[in-house]
């Protein structure tokens, strides 16, 4: 059985939800194709025929229409029913449901996250190694994140740890930073489709702006590291950019643009993102810890941040049969 990824999937000129699921690549094809056959029956009234195939970066895709009034519970069913399939893919994909008004929206704003989101690291970390309290500043930072902590005043203790460290640092830690996997490819398809980009972070502008610059991203804003005479000050200049803050500029950056809320994406993996992750129309938690991942639209479970724009772009290469 095959399903051809169809891009126009729409009844009557209306746009409709979809059900979208994205393997790891180490999914075989078969594998997959087994796993909808076993998964389809129960989704009724789906029809069959609207299903869509695809394949992107050795990852399966398939797109399901959905009628309006099915998408309630309806991720949550389908990971049930995944889980009781006990399939070989079965633990290996993404599930969402993409909300109709952003299926159907000419340009959407996604908004990410950076430390541990847009990069593999979390810099406070990086610049912390410099001064010998890594072990000690990660610990903090792992507890905010796991939202144990108020994120402020949890930044405010951290970045006391780096006073006395000469400014030449950020250069240093800027050198060792590394995207995340599939980074720049969700930057790169999200800016031909004609979208806008944006991250906002809790951790440095001194650090985000040459990020930024390097990804040609439309916004970037983060927290500014006191500076004197050459040497960090152990302080934060202006407002700490924190959880309201991030849920503040996904509204001012979608009005900014014009873009209904209901067509903005927000990613993101700790207790820090929650609030943009729950007001964007998609809300995606990146390898989360659990204040965030149980109350995002979708998971991302595996290090592979372009698996975003699987789930709400169509450009895709349609699967066509080998029959």
């Amino acid at each position: 059985m095959v399903w051809c990824f169809d891009h126009s999937f729409t009844e009557n000129g209306l746009m409709h939800p979809t059900l979208a699921l994205v393997s790891r690549p180490d999914v075989s094809a078969d594998d997959f194709t087994h796993l909808l056959s076993q998964l389809l029956p129960h989704l009724s009234p789906v029809d069959p025929g609207t299903v869509r195939r695809a394949v992107s970066q050795k990852r399966q895709v398939a797109k399901v229409q959905l009628p309006d009034e099915s998408t309630g519970q309806l991720r949550a069913d389908v990971l049930n029913l995944v889980e009781g399939l006990d399939l070989p893919a079965a633990d290996k994909l993404c599930v969402a449901v993409v909300p109709a008004e952003l299926a159907a929206a000419e340009r959407l704003l996604l908004i990410m996250d950076v430390d541990s989101t847009l990069i593999r690291q979390e810099v406070i970390e990086l610049l912390a190694a410099h001064a010998g309290r890594e072990a000690e500043v990660a610990a903090v930072t792992e507890a905010a994140m796991r939202g144990e902590l108020d994120f402020a005043q949890s930044l405010i203790q951290r970045v006391s740890t780096l006073k006395g460290l000469p400014e030449q640092v950020l250069a240093e830690v800027i050198e060792r930073i590394e995207f995340s996997a599939g980074a720049e490819a969700l930057v790169r398809r999200m800016h031909a489709a004609g979208h806008v980009v944006a991250v906002v972070s809790g951790g440095f502008q001194q650090i985000l702006d040459p990020l930024a610059t390097e990804l040609g991203l439309d916004h970037a804003l983060a927290n500014t590291l006191g500076i004197t005479d050459g040497i960090l000050d152990g302080t934060v200049h202006g407002d700490i950019v924190d959880r309201a803050t991030k849920e503040r500029m996904l509204r001012s950056w979608a009005a900014e643009h014009q873009i209904p809320l209901g067509a903005t994406i927000a990613a993101g993996d700790g207790a820090n993102d929650l609030d943009m992750v729950c007001a964007a129309g998609l809300g995606v938690a990146f390898n989360a810890k659990p204040a965030l991942r149980e109350r995002a639209s979708v998971a991302i479970d595996f290090g592979e941040l372009d698996v975003i724009a699987d789930l709400v772009l169509q450009d895709l290469a349609e699967l066509k049969s080998n029959n």
